[in-house]
């Protein structure tokens, strides 16, 4: 007998079978690349969520190593996602940052149960609207939270709400700082020139040959624009804000270990923004991984384990929650820039941890010179490329229940939040998928004799179909005397106890008019519903489909 528990096998251990020095470099090398992506991704997702830039990377850094070293996956890069950035600034301008990390611990219990029972398959249950449209709408709101540093307005602290937002950027546009707007649209610029230049055929690959194209094509985007135009603000003495005049002196080494002030009257009131955290995650998480299993090319690379990995996620963020760090996840660009390092096992997710590590102790103050509009920057090309923009174009090619779950999700989440618009999305799915389903079900009338009334049930009789058995009743109700009525049932593919319920109702109306009712062709699921509740011993005629034969 299958147990109900999920076993607890990182994919780890399967990984470091036969494995070799050539794989350990290529793991090493990926790692190192990943590690200087995230560097300024984890600083601008944490400053965007309204938390000090250390939270960001040592959220990278301890959730990426507990994620790639418990994990259900080979690939997968784990931390904080911009996807969260929305959530985390609400929460901490809601209930504040002790009560951010309480939910981040709470989340990361509940990411475990889910995985330990084996829940971690239900995701894929969400429709891929709903996915879409939620995806697209927390990329609007990253964009338009980092307005405030792309054009250096003088607002002290933003407010959560869409409305809100838009309300104060306008009322600040005349305080513009036209030197971190540059500095921002260069970033932004050097983010889309950047990959392009070292294209097949662009005049840089036939100016420089071989070698040194293919070093230079290896440094990530990101970390060219912040290194450079930190420079060129540090240069110039641009009057511009970094990270030293916002968050003053960063501290070197380790984070503290502190025990947040736990109560369960706290975690009461947290529940919503718990769930927030964990549905999220298990949904980033999950996507990110069937997305890497998709790009994967190693013939060393597995199909992850959804409940193995939920598990491992609810582990990283109970433990960075103690560390002071922010919900982590599964990052989709990190594990595909992991992919393409040539990463060939979890090993390669935790060097890339390891590299974090060293970079924050030994050069973090020079971090303190980093513009944040220059951050902002990066922040609206992530959340360009993270909304998948080309779906709304292609909306007029799918039916009306599609683009209804699609932009009532995006405008939910916009207007709202993510619980409200997953919330409604997922009761408007199964609204719609109702409607379509009863849809589905039709009763053919079939030529008849003299006192014989015959119908042919197609499809599921559910409870969102029986409604279309009362022409049935109503041929009943209105023949003169009795009546024989015969349903062929061998098109029946499903019956609900609402179905069976609408046939028991069916019969009492034929006896009532001296008639009888007889089901034939009966199949297997129907027959089984039927039999189990007497139904089918009560009916003047009940005949089952013949077994197939195979």
């Amino acid at each position: 007998m299958a147990s109900p528990l999920a076993r607890f096998r990182p994919r780890l251990w399967d990984a470091l079978r036969g494995y070799s020095g050539e794989r350990f470099a290529k793991d090493v090398g990926s790692g190192v690349t990943v590690g200087i992506v995230a560097l300024p991704l984890a600083m601008a997702f944490a400053i965007a969520s309204g938390l000090s830039p250390l939270a960001g990377l040592w959220t990278a850094i301890i959730a990426g190593f507990i994620i790639s070293a418990l994990g259900g996956t080979t690939v997968q890069i784990g931390g904080p996602a911009g996807a969260f950035i929305v959530i985390v600034y609400g929460i901490v301008e809601r209930y504040g940052v002790a009560n951010l990390l309480i939910s981040t611990a709470c989340a990361g219990v509940l990411l475990f149960g889910l995985g330990l029972f084996k829940l971690g398959t239900l995701v894929r249950y969400v429709p891929v609207s709903i996915v879409i449209g939620f995806t697209n709408g927390i990329a609007v709101l990253i964009a338009l939270s980092q307005l405030k540093d792309l054009l250096g307005l003088d607002i002290a602290k933003m407010p959560g709400d869409f409305f809100s937002q838009i309300k104060t950027i306008a009322a600040h546009l005349d305080s513009t700082n036209p030197y971190a707007l540059a500095l921002g649209a260069l970033c932004i610029l050097g983010l889309v020139v950047w990959p392009r230049i070292f294209m097949q055929g662009s005049p840089v690959v036939r100016l420089l040959e071989g070698r040194t194209v293919r070093t230079f094509a290896r440094v990530p985007g990101p970390i060219v624009a912040l290194v450079s135009l930190s420079l060129l603000a540090w240069g110039l003495d641009l009057p511009v804000e970094t990270l030293g005049s916002r968050f003053g002196q960063i501290p070197g080494g380790l984070p503290a270990f502190a025990l947040p002030d736990f109560s369960w009257a706290t975690v009461r009131l947290l529940v919503t923004p718990t769930i927030t955290i964990a549905l999220l995650g298990a949904i980033e998480s999950l996507l990110c991984a069937r997305v890497a299993d998709q790009l994967a090319t190693d013939p060393h690379h597995v199909k992850h384990d959804p409940n193995q990995e939920l598990m491992a996620q609810g582990i990283a963020n109970f433990v960075v929650a103690f560390f002071g760090g922010m919900p982590a996840t599964g990052t989709i660009a990190r594990t595909v820039t992991n992919i393409r390092s040539g990463a060939t096992s979890p090993i390669a997710g935790m060097v890339h941890a390891l590299v974090l590590a060293a970079v924050v102790l030994v050069a973090g103050p020079l971090a303190l010179y980093i513009p944040l509009a220059v951050l902002a920057g990066i922040l609206l090309f992530v959340a360009w490329n993270m909304g998948e923009w080309h779906e709304f174009v292609r909306l007029r090619n799918f039916s009306s229940h599609y683009r209804t779950l699609l932009l009532g999700t995006f405008f939910l989440t916009v207007v709202f939040d993510l619980t409200v618009a997953v919330e409604v999305g997922m009761v408007l799915a199964c609204i719609l998928f109702i409607r379509r389903m009863s849809s589905l079900f039709r009763v053919a009338p079939q030529p008849t004799r003299t006192g014989v009334l015959a119908f042919k049930l197609y499809g599921a009789l559910f409870f969102g179909a029986v409604a279309k058995i009362d022409p049935i009743v109503q041929a009943v109700e209105s023949h003169i005397g009795g009546v024989r009525v015969e349903l062929d049932a061998s098109q029946l593919i499903s019956l609900d106890a609402t179905g069976l319920d609408a046939l028991e109702q069916l019969f009492k109306v034929v006896l009532q008019h001296g008639g009888q009712l007889h089901i034939r062709h009966v199949n297997p699921q129907p027959r089984g519903l039927m039999e189990r509740s007497g139904f089918a011993a009560r009916l003047n005629g009940f005949q089952p489909a013949p077994a197939t034969r195979y």
